[in-house]
């Protein structure tokens, strides 16, 4: 079998989609002749191979509303459709601009098998979603079998409910190599522990932008008293505004952008994890189920139709609170704080439900069960 998958970047490329597009790639290692098309950060295009996986990069000139744009791409497309004659596409939504291509592409090749891979619903961009709309039908009834990351997704789309009897769950899963603990991640967490001496520590780690609800978590912090340490890492556009919000709160560490090391040591070092994301564009939440594999109880809100609220349960994992409820999350911060026999379980819980549903093992059985399928 041929396998071609679309994606809007790939590793080294540091996102969501990009990260489950190439645990697809590393499930499949051995057993298929596989491919990967996405865009360049750049201009100019890649042809490159990525841990044993042929990786073919259209080079982009600009990004309008999110959405990548690539002189180059339709052209390499119709190529690799040529030369590579993949027997089933996996095309990881949304991107608008490469499902243009794609959609001519298997006109032309009626026998290709379509797997339509669903990471979330476009809510942002109004006008872009509804010119999507089409499109999105047309890829959603060509596909044999179309991928949600979880149960709540299908329901909470109005697009998914309508090839529901296609639909499969596979969630994302926590990438072993992201979770692994060695003895210099021990060490940095010592560090990290005799820095926060005394404190209760508290983290959070994702871009500065919107939907990852990093303001509710600096606000939540006002409500808290000088017992806590606040660690925020990541970095994005709205840093220069979390940063302004937090002034005169001595409580708030913004950390930049995180090394893998770090990332982890102050996974093992914090005893709370903060998620406070807030719309459906956070459609699962991978970090989520990194920080629960280290069992560390989370704080979520409520976010209608997103997988967030499966990846992480309430009152059994963590704690869930009214979306963009500020005193609620903090509230929901001091419960855990001040009972440590609740953070023992739910921190074990949660690695519990990471062990059960979310490890890269389990991915890759979803992944050849999909296939198998075909």
């Amino acid at each position: 079998m041929k396998l071609l998958q679309i994606s809007n970047y790939y590793p080294p490329h540091i996102g969501g989609i990009e990260q489950v597009a190439c645990d697809v790639a590393t499930a499949l290692k051995g057993s298929v002749e596989q491919k990967v098309l996405c865009f360049h950060h750049e201009k100019g295009d890649v042809a490159e191979t990525v841990d044993g996986v042929p990786v073919v990069r259209a080079g982009t000139f600009a990004k309008v509303a999110s959405q990548s744009l690539s002189f180059s791409f339709g052209k390499l497309l119709k190529k690799t459709f040529r030369e590579f004659r993949p027997d089933v596409v996996i095309f990881h939504c949304p991107n608008p601009f490469e499902a243009y291509f794609l959609k001519k592409q298997l006109k032309k090749h009626p026998a290709c098998k379509l797997i339509v891979w669903w990471h979330l619903d476009i809510t942002k961009q109004k006008v872009l979603g509804k010119l999507f709309t089409r499109q999105s039908r047309w890829l959603l009834h060509r596909a044999v079998k179309v991928v949600a990351t979880s149960p709540n997704y299908i329901e909470g789309s109005a697009q998914l409910k309508s090839v529901r009897e296609k639909c499969t769950v596979i969630p994302c899963c926590a990438n072993e190599a992201r979770i692994s603990v060695d003895d210099a991640v021990k060490a940095r967490a010592e560090e990290v522990r005799r820095e926060y001496a005394g404190k209760t520590l508290l983290f959070a780690v994702g871009r500065h932008v919107p939907y990852k609800g990093m303001e509710y978590l600096v606000r939540a912090s006002k409500f808290l008293d000088d017992g806590y340490a606040v660690c925020i890492g990541g970095s994005g556009p709205l840093t220069p505004e979390l940063k302004k919000l937090a002034e005169g709160d001595a409580k708030v560490h913004f950390l930049g952008r995180v090394s893998d090391l770090d990332l982890k040591a102050y996974l093992c070092a914090c005893d709370i994890f903060c998620f406070p994301s807030v719309t459906k564009n956070e459609a699962f939440g991978i970090a989520l189920a990194e920080a629960m594999s280290f069992a560390k109880p989370a704080v979520t809100f409520t976010i209608e139709g997103s997988g967030v609220n499966y990846v992480s349960l309430d009152k059994v994992t963590g704690i869930e609170c009214p979306n963009g409820d500020a005193e609620a999350y903090a509230a929901a911060i001091r419960t855990l704080a001040e009972n440590e026999a609740l953070r023992r379980r739910y921190g074990a819980a949660a690695r519990e439900r990471v062990q059960a549903l979310f490890t890269q093992e389990k991915f890759a059985e979803h992944v050849h069960a999909l296939l198998a399928e075909l």
